[in-house]
């Protein structure tokens, strides 16, 4: 029988008016897998904040059993920034003993690329103090998996990681002993990993057995059998269940009569997109052309990141955009973005993109738009257009639009600035499709939205009709959105996977091994070829982290002037001093982002 490891009894916990829990008892034991989903806000952190005794409960009681070895991952990390990345992650143990430790290598090499840490500074014997968020959180991450545990506690910890990290999260999980529980947005990774769910909605948390594709054939069994009309029926979650029972059967363990029940459950459920339909309506808001390129390069500063590409977007193509950090994923975005924004003017370093006439781009990039800070929700996406064409006659106000995406009738009158991060993303993307755009390129658009809101904006795209090309690190939204997925594998070209992100995660570990096999090949003729030291090299990658910390400040020096123009609106003697200070840091900006290409060839 299964050891009692962490007990929850009748918990709540009041923020202001609001119960976040509202008399919450559940327990973990030994090999639970357990994951925590919900919207935002809801109560999920604090719940595990809760449960570590991170945070304390307003009443109701938490116990831990006796000598429980606890590792917990929040999204703000304790580390010391004096200390060195060894000093946190490796401690004590003399390089024989960790290098000689299969764990160790494992996590190093998962979370970093290699032992020597490629892309920090001095490896090893990089401060964590300049470091940025992101790397921190890797190195807190890998703390924490080094160490044994009874019990983790992760929260978000896929954030910051690309898919081969969170692949290899996935696996390294499986293969752990300690019990588990784990918030996260990822719906592949809880699938992956996790054998129950934690559902925390207005105060309660339903539980599940099963992963995310078990949870949800549960919920929307429930919801059926709640429903007393035939509406209420066909909703989201019943949709998405459909997508995942016909498009990727074994994702699932559910056992035989499940499968038979969660079939017959969506015998009457159409498939999410109807493409024949949505490519005729795209051609004809389109016509032919699209995207072609003919021969295309795409630098960023010295740096080619793509040769000679030939690749054409056609009418009602659904296109994912896969690959490593640095490949040139964005850059090829932002090329085409820019050929388009000039009719075809504005050029790459070589070769040609057409564009067609027809074409009405929009791009979401992952940085969030600044908004009016004391515009309204509503008036934000009402100052865009007052009603959108779906297609096929159907329409939808700027009211009913801002309901799909999670903004009720209250949350509409919401001031933008009171709006959290995830809000923010949501009416980016809100006013981006309430400009009737027949071409989507989405940079990253599942940052900060909650499972919720990605099934709301996965129902939006079904059937919206244009092209679309899609970067993102969830793999679950790169399967369920698009039909096509192509990779940039770092060595300049752009191909077509047919077999999708498995075989992206195939060729990438296959180059990885290739590499590793030439490397003590060319250890030996490197120098003869006079390529840059390894002091030479630490040196520029030293300089590289001194000029991102640069461009991090001047970024935050224009958001403030951004606000305070926004601010003083009327005062246009402020406002033109404002602007000058702006130019200058534009001109500031471009200067560290050119030195900053330079020693990245070196580094």
């Amino acid at each position: 029988m299964a050891v009692n490891l962490v007990n929850v009894e009748n918990v709540s916990k009041v923020y202001g008016t609001r119960a976040l829990l509202d008399g919450i008892s559940l327990g973990v034991s030994e090999g639970d897998r357990i994951g925590v989903v919900g919207r935002n806000g809801d109560g999920k952190t604090t719940l595990i904040r809760m449960l570590a005794k991170v945070e304390e409960a307003d009443s109701g009681r938490v116990t831990h059993s006796g000598g429980l070895r606890l590792g917990v991952l929040t999204q703000h990390d304790s580390l010391d920034p004096a200390a060195t990345v060894r000093h946190e992650v490796i401690g004590d143990m003399a390089d024989h003993e960790w290098a000689g430790n299969a764990k160790v290598r494992d996590v190093l090499t998962g979370l970093f690329g290699g032992l020597d840490l490629p892309g920090f500074p001095q490896g090893l014997d990089t401060v964590i103090g300049p470091l940025s968020g992101g790397e921190r959180r890797r190195i807190a991450l890998a703390k924490l998996l080094i160490e044994e545990q009874d019990l983790i506690v992760l929260d978000e910890p896929t954030n910051h990681l690309d898919v081969e990290g969170i692949a290899w999260l996935a696996q390294h999980l499986q293969t752990r002993r300690s019990a588990l529980v784990c918030v996260t947005h990822d719906r592949w990774f809880l699938d992956q990993v996790c054998t129950r769910m934690w559902d925390v909605q207005r105060g309660e948390v339903h539980e599940y057995e099963g992963g995310y594709s078990d949870y949800v054939f549960a919920r929307a069994e429930r919801e059926r059998i709640a429903a007393t009309e035939e509406v209420k029926r066909q909703n989201l979650v019943r949709k998405e269940l459909a997508w995942l029972r016909r498009g990727a059967p074994a994702r699932t363990s559910k056992p035989r009569f499940r499968i038979e029940a969660a079939n017959e459950l969506i015998a009457d459920v159409p498939p999410p997109r109807d493409t024949s339909e949505l490519m005729k309506f795209a051609s004809s808001r389109l016509g032919r052309t699209v995207f072609d390129l003919e021969d295309v390069t795409v630098q960023a500063g010295p740096k080619v990141l793509l040769k000679h590409v030939t690749w054409q977007l056609g009418p009602g193509d659904r296109i994912g955009l896969v690959g490593v950090n640095g490949a040139g994923k964005t850059s090829l975005l932002r090329a085409m973005a820019q050929a388009a924004r000039t009719q075809g003017e504005t050029q790459p370093a070589g070769g040609r993109i057409a564009v067609g006439r027809t074409v009405k781009l929009a791009y979401l990039s992952q940085e969030v738009a600044e908004l009016d800070p004391t515009w309204r929700v509503l008036e934000a996406v009402q100052r865009v257009r007052e009603r959108v064409d779906l297609g096929k006659g159907r329409e939808m106000t700027a009211g009913q639009l801002c309901e799909t995406f999670g903004f009720g009738k209250e949350k509409q009158w919401t001031p933008v600035g009171d709006l959290s991060g995830g809000e923010r993303r949501r009416l980016q993307l809100l006013r981006l499709l309430m400009d009737e755009p027949n071409v989507l390129f989405l940079d990253e658009p599942t940052n900060d939205l909650d499972i919720e809101t990605l099934t709301q904006l996965e129902d939006v795209l079904d059937g919206w009709p244009g092209s679309m090309i899609v970067i993102s690190h969830d793999r679950f939204f790169v399967e369920r959105t698009t039909d096509r997925v192509f990779a940039l594998l770092g060595d300049g070209t752009l191909r077509m996977l047919p077999r999708g992100i498995d075989e992206y995660l195939e060729r990438r570990r296959h180059m990885e091994e290739a590499a590793a096999a030439a490397a003590p090949a060319a250890a030996a003729p490197a120098a003869e070829r006079g390529e840059k030291s390894a002091a030479d090299q630490r040196a520029a990658k030293k300089e590289l982290q001194r000029i991102e910390r640069q461009l991090d400040k001047l970024s935050e020096r224009e958001s403030k002037l951004h606000a305070q123009i926004a601010d003083n609106a009327t005062d246009f003697e402020k406002v033109a001093r404002l602007d000058t200070e702006l130019r200058e840091l534009a001109g500031e900006r471009e200067e560290l982002e050119m030195r900053w290409l330079e020693l990245a060839e070196d580094a």
